[in-house]
């Protein structure tokens, strides 16, 4: 076998569908988020905008976040020496542990090297603890979500986006005290929309059923001290585990869940994504737990987030542009095409100097393939003229589609 010839053909077969996924080289200023340096592969260089960030507050650039890092690279040295089991554990671990559980009104919390690691890790897991247990999932969660439960082997079922009506129907097709888990998330990345968390929670209760949501799309942004949709909604005390990252609101990188101490020690304890991988770097938790802090505190941060994400809408919307009207801050801006949507995506880089990774299948279905646009406090309403004014002149090229 030729080997070799596999691999490429493999590759030459998403070039042929427009959805080889081709990586920015980007160098990001420091203290002028979200102008960037973009590297081309021709070696030339230039100044653009960020416009698909998930730093989506520009936490990653905070002089208290950097000083919280730097104070702890000084202290304590740049690696974490290893798993949290052996030698991996430090005060900053631990006290951040314990300002996550406090965000989310949980006993405790646990820490991953990422938000794919903890849904992978946490869902499979639950499913080697628990015997007979039915795994329910929306059918939009993410990649990391459906992972975890294929990979703990346990019946599954999917039930339709937000459809209540359709998971009541699953969860009483099932015997009452046969264990049953709920897992969704709050703010789904790619539509914007939101889940209805206390009417799926009041579903899970009626029919003895654990709940598991992914806030990673929304800690940080949401809630009086960004706890996120739950706190939002008051019903953070109404939900099992609570996932989220560091990776996003946060400006650093990892991820977490929350629960009761009783389920923490379990996936702690057995978990093998957790167990045999090195903790992340002491800077990396001090500068979360800064941020934590602050955004705990400052809700400056979150009301400037979210007049931009609707000042944008706004604007593209004035212009006739295929915007989906969302409820939250994810702005996409539908395309439709994957070939076209790389076209559009490369003329915005090359041509404006505007950065927006363009979005295919897998991520969202074939036929749904879109622009998604992550507008924070920074992108000021000249940036917004120019990105809106450059779109129009695109779309009008190539007489894309304006229907939304």
């Amino acid at each position: 076998m030729d080997y070799t010839a596999t691999f490429a053909k493999a590759v030459q077969d998403l070039r042929d569908e427009g959805r080889y996924r081709v990586f920015a080289d980007l160098l990001r200023h420091n203290g002028n988020f979200p102008q960037a340096s973009f590297h081309a592969p021709n070696g030339d260089t230039r100044e653009i905008t960020v416009w698909c960030s998930n730093d989506y507050l520009g936490m990653g650039q905070n002089t208290l976040v950097h000083t919280a890092m730097k104070e702890a690279i000084d202290g304590v040295g740049a690696g974490s020496g290893g798993t949290r089991n052996i030698s991996g554990t430090t005060h900053y671990h631990v006290e951040l542990e314990e300002e996550l559980a406090d965000l989310h009104g949980k006993e405790a919390a646990l820490l991953f090297t990422s938000g794919y690691n903890s849904n992978d890790a946490t869902l499979s897991t639950i499913q080697k603890i628990i015997p007979d247990i039915v795994m329910i999932s929306d059918e939009l969660n993410h990649a990391s979500m459906i992972q975890g439960i294929r990979n703990g082997g346990a019946e599954r079922v999917i039930f339709r986006h937000n459809d209540l009506a359709h998971l009541e129907e699953l969860l009483s097709s099932f015997d009452l005290e046969r264990p049953k888990l709920v897992a969704f998330e709050s703010v789904y990345s790619m539509d914007g929309d939101i889940a209805p968390i206390g009417e799926i929670c009041a579903l899970a209760k009626k029919y003895n059923a654990m709940t598991y949501l992914d806030e990673v799309h929304a800690v940080g942004l949401y809630g009086e001290h960004g706890g996120g949709i739950a706190e939002r909604d008051g019903v953070m005390d109404q939900v099992d585990i609570i996932e989220g990252t560091l990776a996003k609101a946060f400006g650093l990188m990892g991820g977490y869940i929350t629960g009761t101490e009783a389920l923490i020690d379990a996936i702690r304890s057995y978990a093998p994504g957790f167990i045999f991988t090195t903790s992340i770097a002491p800077a990396v938790a001090a500068g979360a737990l800064t941020s934590i802090r602050h955004l705990k505190l400052s809700g400056q941060e979150r009301a400037k987030h979210q007049e931009r994400a609707a000042t944008l809408k706004s604007m593209l919307a004035e212009r006739g542009l295929p915007v989906m009207d969302t409820p939250t801050h994810i702005v996409p801006v539908m395309v439709c095409d994957p070939v076209m949507c790389k076209k559009v995506s490369d003329e915005l880089l090359l041509e404006f100097g505007i950065y927006v990774q363009p979005i295919n299948y897998p991520t969202v279905p074939r036929g749904s393939e879109r622009l998604r646009f992550t507008p924070s406090p920074f992108h000021d309403d000249e940036k917004m003229k120019h990105l809106v004014d450059a779109l129009d002149e695109v779309w009008q090229r190539h007489n894309l589609s304006r229907a939304a």
